[in-house]
């Protein structure tokens, strides 16, 4: 799917060449889809061209955007580690 974001002349010329400005846009959107949790990890990385995780993994960090890690993902570690005897 194509989208187009009507972006008047003056502040498209601000922002800079139209590639560069619709890759930002992407990844914007996308981050932003990632947090609000309508976008799976590997749906992000298929949208944004990633080959791997870890590439995905990478863009995330330089941007600050982490992983919500809860209480609940502990405990299943920790049931998880208890059952290998690790």
């Amino acid at each position: 799917m194509n989208l187009v974001l009507p972006i008047p002349d003056d502040v498209a010329e601000h922002l800079g060449e139209a590639g560069a400005v619709a890759r930002r846009a992407l990844e914007a959107f996308g981050i932003s889809e990632y947090q609000a949790e309508r976008l799976t990890e590997s749906e992000l990385r298929r949208m944004l061209g990633f080959e791997t995780r870890y590439e995905l993994d990478g863009f995330l960090k330089e941007r600050g955007v982490f992983h919500a890690y809860t209480m609940e993902d502990l405990r299943r570690e920790r049931e998880t580690l208890d059952r290998l005897g690790v």
